[in-house]
């Protein structure tokens, strides 16, 4: 049985804050929670709607530190509904935040930093204890399970995490070695493996043409290249396979406009696994994954000149009609 792992960042926008006060965490929260469209949500709420129907689940990656200027309720909105819907609830953090809160941030030396790997081992300990002190009060379980904002964590940040008692880090993404991550895996690691004192669960990838990878994110891969990638790791005997989404992406957030492209994407991804036998979505609260049983990478998806050619022409239509998110 091949487990994929549905992760949603699940988060407010530190570039749409205007201010402390209760109307603009409000619109923040319609364009980057809820999603608000002329057509109805198509945020978390319609995401919940989707699972529920497909009985498929999910792991929401909840960033606390908007609690820093808009208060514990601000993520309790958040938080409530996902595990109402009986659904996973993990550990988020982008450190953007820690500007917008000026004397009110965690950290003494009043530091700020574009991503966790910007500060030193016991600052990002004061971070990470704020964050999940923070989802905590806002009613989430102890999370287990961590990934960075940007993916921009270090080898600090996974020691962070061990010593606070989380057991999985998910921010090393193969496909992206020129991004924020900084954690010392290289591209070949794929599966997950022990390191540093955690378990690390690489953000899933496929085959690109020039030998490179395309990372598994939801607006980054068509319908027919996730299906594929995943019945791919099913025939090569892999446990898990993780395909990363945020909580705004179906939308454009500035217009407020449903993106029916990728909506739909999102929507048939969950329908077509209702149907694929050996496959199954899993949680970290319930199944997280294990590091492999073997030191060899697992293979990629190959790539294909006709499967990247449609995804080209479909990302350019998306953005053509859509817009950016």
């Amino acid at each position: 049985m091949t487990r994929v792992f549905i992760t949603i960042d699940t988060e407010y926008s530190s570039g749409l804050y205007t201010g402390p006060g209760a109307a603009d965490r409000a619109d923040n929260f319609a364009r980057s929670i809820s999603c608000d469209t002329p057509q109805g949500p198509a945020g978390v709420s319609h995401k919940l709607h989707l699972l529920r129907e497909t009985g498929q689940k999910a792991v929401f990656f909840v960033d606390p530190m908007p609690a820093l200027v808009w208060g514990v309720a601000a993520i309790a909105d958040i938080v409530e509904p996902i595990l109402a819907a009986g659904q996973d609830v993990q550990l988020h953090c982008h450190t953007e935040w820690l500007a917008l809160a000026g004397s009110a941030s965690p950290l003494a030396s009043g530091r700020t930093g574009h991503n966790l790997a910007d500060f030193p081992f016991e600052e990002q300990c004061a971070i990470l204890d704020y964050a999940r002190t923070t989802l905590m009060a806002a009613g989430a379980p102890a999370p287990v399970a961590f990934r960075a904002g940007n993916y921009g964590a270090n080898d600090d940040t996974l020691r962070a995490l061990a010593a606070l008692g989380i057991t999985h880090d998910t921010s090393h993404c193969p496909a992206l070695p020129g991004g924020a991550c900084r954690i010392s895996l290289g591209p070949e690691a794929r599966d997950p493996v022990a390191h540093m004192g955690v378990i690390e669960v690489p953000v899933g990838s496929i085959g690109a043409l020039r030998g490179r990878q395309r990372h598994a994110q939801i607006t980054a891969l068509t319908l027919d290249e996730m299906l594929a990638a995943i019945r791919h790791a099913r025939q090569a005997g892999r446990e898990t396979f993780t395909l990363v989404s945020h909580s705004f992406e179906l939308i454009n957030r500035r217009k407020l406009a449903v993106n029916h492209i990728v909506r739909r994407r999102f929507t048939n991804l969950l329908k077509a696994i209702t149907t694929m036998p050996g496959v199954s979505t899993g949680t970290y609260a319930e199944n997280p994954p294990q590091p492999s049983a073997t030191l060899q990478s697992s293979p990629l998806l190959p790539a294909k000149a006709l499967r990247t050619g449609w995804r080209i022409a479909e990302q350019f239509a998306s953005n053509t009609l859509y817009g950016a998110l």
